[in-house]
């Protein structure tokens, strides 16, 4: 970080890009809140909080884990090797050697934008419902990572996956940020519930704001829904580790 701010103008623009891109995600909202009262049921208070839920828990896998997407550009130039050979976890080093500080510019937006959501939504608050929402970023942010990490995996067997990866990365936080009830069919099944992006916002929303879901599930998984970090978490862990095992260098 200290090193990308001694080129202070760079690091600005940047910084304020990204601050600029932050805000351009909810303004898609306003806008389809122009011609429509209700979204998917559900009106401009609850599917901004949704949206800025979601939207601070990508910022922040974003700003934690983000670097790894250029893991296939380290495995085509073979620089991946050097890593694995130094007494220090391969991942740990491809997440922190190209840091990218600008990334703090959506996270402070999202997290603004966030705290105005929380104000106007209209929520009861209870100590439950105050652990909840310090709770869903953070267990949103370790779903997004893993999505982030399962999908960097890919490049070591298919090395230019950077677009596939990102079809569920940046798709994912896009598909978050509205109501799941907006969406159907296979769409809405492999990607609300096969890879969890319901349980980063949709379903805590629920139970922040004590509704019932449309969908028909019980109103206690808004309150479970943060746990489906875990399972997230680890099968990430698990690619990782088997794409690391198979990984055979370039031969260069």
């Amino acid at each position: 970080m200290r090193s990308q701010a001694q080129y202070r103008a760079s690091f600005i623009a940047d910084l304020t890009g990204s601050f600029v891109f932050g805000v351009v995600d909810f303004v898609a909202v306003l806008v389809l809140f122009r011609v429509t009262r209700t979204l998917g049921g559900f009106e401009f208070g609850a599917v901004l909080l949704m949206s800025a839920l979601a939207g601070l828990s990508f910022a922040l896998a974003d700003l934690c884990v983000g670097n790894i997407d250029t893991m296939q550009r380290y495995i085509r130039t073979g620089r991946l090797d050097a890593i694995l050979v130094r007494p220090l976890g391969a991942l740990g080093q491809l997440l922190t050697m190209d840091f990218s500080a600008r990334r703090a510019g959506r996270v402070l937006i999202t997290g603004a934008v966030l705290a105005v959501a929380a104000s106007r939504a209209g929520i009861d608050w209870t100590p439950a419902r105050i652990v909840l929402f310090a709770v869903i970023p953070i267990a949103g942010a370790v779903v997004f990572a893993s999505v982030f990490i399962g999908t960097a995996v890919v490049a070591f067997w298919w090395i230019e996956s950077g677009k596939f990866g990102d079809g569920f990365t940046y798709g994912g936080r896009d598909f978050t940020m509205y109501p799941m009830t907006v969406y159907s069919g296979w769409f809405q099944k492999v990607f609300a519930y096969g890879l969890g992006f319901a349980f980063v916002a949709y379903y805590p929303c629920l139970a922040l704001l004590h509704r019932t879901d449309p969908l028909g599930l019980p109103a206690a998984i808004g309150w479970l829904a943060p746990l489906v970090a875990i399972p997230a978490a680890g099968l990430a862990g698990l690619a990782w580790r088997q794409g690391v095992r198979q990984y055979r260098s370039t031969g260069s």
